[in-house]
């Protein structure tokens, strides 16, 4: 092998696990993260909001230790976003979603790429419309989790959220 050829070989390699670090493989990934939500919802479980009126709701959710999402306005457009929705048949109606920024973060194994992720707790800042009555909403939030080897498949977890409309 010619000894100009070792760098060009050791960038490809770089770049190949840099891609590999944000790609899931089923075959690789921790089981253990698997079998339970990398990401869980705190609260609030129920609110009281005055119907047919914009109203403010925090949802507080937290990402499992050693692991990042994506943030809602990844870097890349190849990156998936975090994504909060409310079903049109709810009753609740999500008239907009706050995200908060992303925080910097690199792979040890590519340094001189940032990505724009959640980690630890976080806050979405909804303003909801909701019907008068109590409404069940199962919001969903989608996203994908990741650690500094892998990324598992996207994923969306039911939110339950109590809301009545007064």
């Amino acid at each position: 092998m010619h000894i100009r050829a070792i760098p060009a070989m050791a960038a490809l390699a770089l770049a190949a696990l840099a891609a590999h670090a944000q790609f899931p493989l089923a075959a690789e990934q921790d089981h253990s993260v698997a079998k339970s939500n990398a990401v869980e919802y705190l609260y609030p479980e129920q609110v009281t909001v005055p119907a047919g009126k914009p109203s403010a709701v925090e949802m507080h959710f937290r990402v499992a230790h050693g692991l990042h999402i994506n943030s809602h306005a990844p870097k890349d457009s190849y990156l998936i976003p975090t994504v909060l929705s409310v079903p049109d048949a709810s009753g609740v109606h999500l008239e907009n979603a706050t995200y908060p920024p992303g925080a910097d973060f690199t792979l040890p194994i590519d340094p001189d790429t940032k990505l724009s992720v959640y980690t630890g707790e976080f806050i979405i800042f909804t303003r909801i419309v909701a019907q008068r009555g109590n409404h069940l909403v199962e919001a969903k939030l989608r996203y994908q989790a990741c650690d500094n080897n892998a990324c598992m498949p996207p994923k969306t977890i039911t939110v339950p959220i109590d809301v009545i409309g007064k």
